[in-house]
């Protein structure tokens, strides 16, 4: 019996050093299932093109280059606004007949709270609590900055649409870097209506002119004056 017991561990010893590709681990043995095992790594709503797949589907006559299609509605996105102009400045004029989404939503207490949180958080820095640009980083000539940041009370950029705000925010202006990534596209509207509301209301007119470009949706441009 004792034989029996002693060849029995040998026995599971070898085939545990053989299976684990012995002691030093080197070797990660056989798989069980090799498909499973060494699949390929394909990411979640990534491009994927593993191992030359997109030529593959190419030479087959299949177009694929993993871009939206248009008029589909990213994840965390609103409503999306699709630029035809392949310009900054171009973009910029488009911007102005975009629609904020938000002008059909009644407005609570604790929502324009949120605006003006988001605001002081990301916006007050510069163009200050009272939106006449003196924030800590002008601070009346003493900050860091020599020059007065944009004021959001002057007649001129009241006289901004939303979607110039928007536009702005989404992808910076001047010495303005984008906020895209600190404010999501709603934020981004919620901190344009607390702009709104901090100006006496008076929304910039949403313009038409240029418009080749779709205001079906409202997620991806601009940003305050």
């Amino acid at each position: 019996m004792k034989k029996l017991i002693i060849t029995a561990v040998l026995f599971a010893s070898v085939a545990g050093l053989v299976g684990c590709g012995g002691a030093r681990g080197e070797d990660p043995g056989e798989a069980y299932m090799p498909d499973m095992y060494y699949s390929r790594a394909y990411e979640t709503y990534g491009y994927n093109n593993v191992e030359g797949e997109w030529d593959s589907l190419k030479n087959r006559g299949i177009f694929y280059n993993a871009m939206p299609v248009n008029g589909t509605i990213a994840r965390g996105e609103s409503m999306p606004f699709h630029y035809v102009s392949q310009s900054d400045s171009g973009r910029l004029v488009e911007s102005n007949s975009f629609r904020n989404p938000l002008d059909t939503v009644m407005a609570s207490k604790a929502s324009m709270k949120e605006g003006e949180r988001l605001y002081l958080v990301n916006c007050g820095i510069c163009h200050g609590t009272a939106l006449d640009g003196n924030g800590p980083l002008y601070n009346n000539g003493n900050g860091p900055f020599p020059v007065l940041p944009k004021s959001l009370i002057a007649a001129d950029t009241k006289a901004f649409t939303d979607g110039h705000y928007f536009h702005v925010i989404s992808f910076g202006k001047g010495a303005m870097g984008s906020y895209a990534s600190q404010l999501t596209p709603d934020q981004r509207w919620w901190v344009i209506k607390y702009i709104r509301a901090k100006q006496g209301g008076g929304a910039g007119k949403t313009t038409d002119s240029t418009s080749t470009a779709t205001t079906s949706g409202a997620v991806d441009t601009t940003k305050k004056g």
